[in-house]
């Protein structure tokens, strides 16, 4: 009987669904400026070549008033030597108007601008309702809680985790599964004002952006949330300190399936780390024999960007790492067991970004056909380096990897609109659906350039569902929550996380492209804390809230 509904409710669905043709194309227009978003980073890029200059600020896509739209946060940069140059830079909040543009609300947030910006990852780390914002710096980090009233305050002191050094992702996550946030920050280099030396060509003076091996590596830091405000740093008993490295992109999600989420750090010119989580806060580093610490010739890759998705189906979260130009982004097939293969070259992704300095970097399906692709901004870290080096420029190409559903990619980036048709300087990448319409748009961060906010136009042409997850005995963002779908044969895995990419942070909602298939048949959620919940014959074209313990609360269609 339960067979009988199914294949019955699919064909009610069919029959209301629009009629699909050929695929249609696919195009992404920059909609920044029109949208109110006219942000350029402050970057303060000097003669004397400080490293943080040329690392970029990121940004964040999320719902911080709680009305059902991705609102904007942009992390700005500053000045390391100049303090009137820094005196300039602040933060941005904006909140979404519902009608394809957005208010600057920064003045009335009560936000304000600390150290040189980095990046920013966001969660609901006191479980009230409202998602807070972390911004790491190369200074002090700084917690912002949100009051749930349009402003937000900074209690990085009270609640101890106002570390200092230089700091670049971060990912909040329920790394010990007891119902709350826990914070993971990733640590880059000894390098700043004082710790500055020369670098480029002695006889003409020429100087350059020194290599990340001229400093000292940094250790990271993990934080256990106490569930009163604050957290305790168990960074040494946690084994996460003993392994210094220069961190730029961070991941959290189970990679071996045993419902502790693990850590994957990109680190940049040494080995990446891949930290299992082994219950108790206790984590062993297992990259190098997990696969996934170098490539194919045993050297260590320039690690910047990083997501996690299962991009070939098979229920397993594979790795993908934007490295530096010559080197290819690295990507990291899950096997299972603790073990990856790495696909770079059989998938089709090496050669086209061989020539570029990759950065910011996600999983996603932009086109709704069921298969995730990747979407990458590139850009130098030599503003000179057309000078050193005849033929290579500061600006770059974005890139789109669209998957052809056979393990493989193919580039499509140049017929992708405009939107994908200008060099920058390209740093953050954020995704989620920003006009609740049904696909996936992108937040862009250039470093020392404008913001730009690329909006998808075709890409639901095609059937999708979008799942928002609220926790109760979980943390109340769902983050760890694994969402699984079977729709038209096909089965597909998302698995919601809270920061990764290159300093930035996503769209919490777990999307999945269904083609022309009109419903899902099955959708899985299994919890943070375990438990499973099971929903049969949802139709697509919606965003569905899904309450832990009360099943499917809310159903609200795409706006088109």
């Amino acid at each position: 009987m339960l067979v009988f509904l199914g294949i019955l409710f699919l064909a009610i669905a069919s029959a209301l669904a629009p009629r699909l043709g050929a695929q249609a194309s696919v195009t992404f227009t920059d909609v920044a400026v029109r949208a109110g978003i006219q942000v350029t980073n402050l970057n303060d890029a000097s003669p004397q070549k400080y490293l943080p200059e040329t690392m970029g600020s990121g940004a964040a896509l999320f719902d911080y008033d709680s009305d059902g739209w991705l609102d904007v946060f942009i992390v700005d940069g500053g000045s390391i030597a100049n303090p009137q140059v820094s005196s300039r830079a602040r933060h941005r909040l904006y909140r979404n108007r519902r009608n394809g543009t957005f208010q600057d609300v920064t003045a009335a947030s009560g936000i304000q601008h600390r150290g040189y910006g980095m990046g920013v990852c966001a969660g609901d780390y006191d479980g009230d309702g409202h998602v807070d914002l972390y911004v790491t710096n190369a200074g002090p980090n700084v917690l912002y809680r949100n009051r749930g009233d349009g402003t937000f305050s900074d209690v990085s002191r009270a609640a101890r985790v106002d570390t200092g050094g230089w700091s670049t992702s971060c990912a909040f996550a329920d790394l010990d599964r007891d119902g709350d946030l826990d914070l993971f920050v990733t640590k880059y280099l000894d390098a700043g004002l004082d710790r500055n030396p020369f670098c480029g060509d002695v006889r003409t003076g020429q100087r350059s952006y020194c290599h990340p091996l001229t400093f000292k590596p940094l250790q990271n830091v993990v934080y256990r949330n106490e569930g009163n405000g604050a957290f305790t740093d168990v960074s040494e008993q946690s084994g996460i300190a003993k392994f210094r490295s220069n961190g730029l992109g961070v991941v959290v999600a189970d990679f071996d399936d045993d419902q502790l989420p693990d850590v994957f750090v990109a680190n940049d010119a040494l080995p990446n780390f891949l930290f299992f989580n082994e219950g108790s806060w206790r984590f062993t580093e297992g990259g190098l024999l997990a696969g996934v610490a170098v490539a194919a010739d045993g050297k260590a890759r320039a690690g910047m960007g990083t997501d996690a998705a299962d991009f070939d189906g098979d229920g397993l979260l594979d790795l993908i790492v934007t490295n530096h130009e010559f080197e290819t982004t690295s990507l990291y097939r899950n096997l299972g067991r603790r073990l990856f293969a790495y696909v770079t070259g059989e998938s089709g992704i090496a050669g086209p970004t061989r020539p570029y300095v990759g950065f910011g970097v996600v999983f996603t399906d932009y086109d709704n056909d069921g298969a995730l692709d990747v979407a990458m901004v590139n850009g130098h870290v030599l503003d000179n380096t057309a000078v050193l080096f005849p033929g290579s420029t500061y600006a770059q190409r974005k890139l789109l990897l669209r998957n052809t559903g056979t393990r493989r990619f193919g580039e499509v980036g140049k017929s992708a609109g405009s939107g994908f048709a200008s060099d920058k300087v390209g740093r953050g990448l954020a995704v989620g659906d920003i006009d609740n319409d049904g696909d996936q748009d992108l937040l862009v961060t250039n470093n020392g350039g404008p913001v730009e906010l690329l909006r998808n136009d075709g890409g639901n042409a095609q059937n999708s569902l979008l799942v928002q997850l609220v926790g109760r005995t979980s943390n109340r963002d769902g983050i760890g929550a694994r969402v699984r779908i079977t729709s038209g044969g096909r089965t597909q895995v998302r698995e919601v996380k809270a920061g990764s990419s290159y300093l930035t942070h996503s769209d919490v909602r777990a999307h999945f492209g269904l083609g022309r298939v009109a419903g899902v048949e099955r959708l899985e959620v299994r919890w943070p804390n375990g438990r499973i919940e099971m929903l049969q014959n949802v139709a697509a074209n919606q965003i569905v809230t899904i309450r832990e313990g009360d099943g499917l609360v809310k159903r609200v269609p795409f706006v088109r």
